[in-house]
């Protein structure tokens, strides 16, 4: 089965420095299933790296992109007008883009396990196809 990456997973495996990179980086290489990366994902990745470590983490990060065993997975015109009832119907708990186009997608493909360190926002939603999602790490 499928899983979904989100911004703080893969942001997590390739800074040595967050507080999660380990745990992280022994799920991911641990990993059996297809790991899905929504493009949108990488925008922010690659906007924390800039952030934190530099253009060259940035580019590093790009580059390992052609030699992944990741997916990468486009947001489709429905996934944005789910992502939008979500982030009408979670207003008051300041989801963004990324987070509300992760449970489209992954309601759309019924996928159930999200690599995510936001688990805040991810144990409030209720998506559509199962009760709750399952979170790692």
């Amino acid at each position: 089965m499928p899983v979904l990456l989100d911004t703080g997973f893969v942001y997590a495996v390739l800074n040595r420095n967050e507080q999660y990179h380990v745990v992280s980086t022994e799920i991911a290489r641990e990993a059996r299933d297809t790991m899905l990366l929504p493009t949108p994902v990488i925008v922010e990745v690659a906007y924390l790296l800039l952030r934190d470590i530099g253009p060259i983490a940035v580019a590093e990060f790009l580059e390992g992109l052609a030699s992944t065993d990741l997916v990468l997975i486009e947001p489709e015109d429905s996934d944005y007008q789910r992502a939008a009832a979500v982030l009408r119907q979670y207003n008051d708990a300041h989801i963004d883009l990324v987070d509300s186009l992760i449970v489209a997608i992954a309601e759309r493909l019924n996928i159930r396990l999200i690599l995510t360190l936001d688990q805040r926002h991810f144990r409030m939603f209720r998506p559509q196809h199962c009760t709750a999602f399952e979170l790692l790490p």
